[in-house]
């Protein structure tokens, strides 16, 4: 693939310096809104005119829709630029991944991509832009990169000098204040059945909260609350999870809890974080590949390689639709790649190395992470003998009525089983409710245990 220029000399510069403070001057900072979208993207298009100029997004609703609904498609009209197939892969491997080709040599007769017209919708609100440019020259990593402080709302660090920076962008960019949703998961077998596995979560964002204060974070040390309850099949139901994650994790690490149907008690979990196999995963995924990467990064060594243009998925309000079913989306070895929308844009391509005396299943991680809104697109994930072992995409859209850029659904393919994980299927479910106003109360072990008894 094509790399393109880093922004500037600096950032060229500070790809191989040790860890330092992130502040920007004033006059790079002042570069957000103007050169720069406001999160720190190139506003300009690309040279052949393929990747459009960003002008603004997606500012408000589409005709007719109603909070509560699925996201009526406001780009139902595209048609299909062109079909990238193994057969023909060759042709555009300049803007393909290792990962996407692999995909393609694995699934020869049945994976696609089906390319569309690369439109930037990303978005957020007003004063999450102007938190942004504040933190350009405020926010700094401490603890060795283990947590961030002098930043609220918006992205930490909209001009990255390095990958640890990167990465925090992802961890903390903007998806709503108080969130619930209703979503499900699947981890088809080869032959393609599955039993799907319904959740509920509650999600409160201290971090993003529009009252919130540098002083107020500081002595809470919070980023968000975090509840997920299994409330389908009859023999998961009242599984519960419970996370406050930590602004400091040296300070304080993540603090989880879990509640055991069985025994009807909740119990301290530190090991919910890295490598432990995720919630009800059949072993497809990991602790941190929730929401393509969460948690500490101190195990990792994390480099920001630069800037590339390659296909991702985008605007997949088709794939979103609630006029789907799961058998619709759910086939053998990956999703009906007729729903999925492939467009390109230009991502910040970072790599994260274990840490020498570190320990996960996962030597080496790439991430691919779109410029406009620091959602993590793609992500791959190798194993110690450094062979490909996982595939990642995040298929987006903006939720128009908040707005915010996030997936609508996560897919992680398991190369060597060939068996894949679906999560955050919502086409048969209700929409994520953006105005749940969700108290702190939510969050404590006692409400971990009353939502879990069945």
């Amino acid at each position: 693939m094509k790399k393109l220029t880093l922004i500037s000399a600096a950032i060229v510069l500070a790809l191989g310096a040790p860890i330092a403070s992130a502040k920007v001057s004033q006059a790079e900072a002042d570069k957000l809104g103007t050169t720069l979208t406001p999160l720190g993207g190139e506003k300009a298009g690309n040279a052949d005119g393929s990747i459009p100029a960003w002008d603004g997004g997606i500012t408000q609703p589409v005709a007719g829709y109603e909070k509560g609904m699925h996201h009526p498609d406001p780009f139902a009209g595209d048609k299909v630029l062109f079909t990238i197939t193994n057969a023909n892969k060759a042709q555009y491997q300049e803007f393909l991944t290792p990962g996407q080709m692999k995909l393609f040599e694995l699934y020869p007769d049945t994976y696609k991509m089906n390319v569309y017209q690369t439109r930037r919708t990303a978005s957020v609100p007003q004063y999450v832009y102007d938190a942004t440019k504040a933190n350009a020259v405020n926010a700094e990593l401490v603890s060795g990169g283990n947590g961030i402080s002098g930043a609220s709302i918006g992205v930490p660090f909209p001009i990255p000098a390095n990958g640890l920076e990167a990465i925090w962008n992802h961890i903390l960019r903007y998806r709503g204040v108080d969130v619930a949703t209703s979503r499900s998961q699947a981890a088809p077998t080869a032959s393609g059945s599955y039993t799907l596995i319904e959740n509920t979560e509650q999600i409160r964002f201290e971090y993003s909260r529009p009252e919130i204060t540098l002083e107020k974070l500081k002595e809470t040390n919070t980023l968000f609350f975090f509840k997920q309850i299994v409330t389908q099949p009859a023999r998961l139901a009242g599984t519960a999870l419970l996370v406050k994650e930590t602004m400091d994790q040296e300070a304080l690490p993540r603090q989880a809890w879990t509640y055991n149907t069985g025994q009807r008690r909740v119990r301290k979990a530190p090991n919910v974080a890295f490598d432990t196999p995720g919630t009800v995963s059949d072993g497809l995924r990991t602790t941190d590949d929730f929401d393509m990467f969460n948690g500490s990064p101190q195990r990792y060594n994390w480099e920001l390689v630069g800037k590339k243009e390659i296909y991702i998925p985008y605007n997949d309000y088709r794939l979103h639709s609630d006029k789907l079913k799961y058998k619709d989306i759910l086939t053998p070895g990956h999703i009906n790649p007729e729903y999925a929308r492939w467009e390109k844009h230009r991502v910040w391509e970072v790599k994260a190395t274990l840490k020498d005396g570190m320990r996960h299943i996962y030597k080496t991680r790439v991430f691919y992470i779109d410029e406009d809104s620091w959602q993590v697109s793609l992500a791959e994930m190798y194993d110690n003998r450094d062979e490909l072992y996982r595939v990642a995409t995040a298929h987006s859209i903006n939720y128009y009525e908040v707005p915010t850029h996030w997936s609508t659904l996560e897919i992680f393919h398991d190369l060597q089983s060939r068996r894949y994980l679906a999560m955050g299927l919502d086409n048969e479910g209700k929409m994520y409710n953006f105005d749940a106003k969700l108290s702190s109360r939510n969050f404590t072990p006692d409400a971990l245990r009353r939502a879990g008894i069945r």
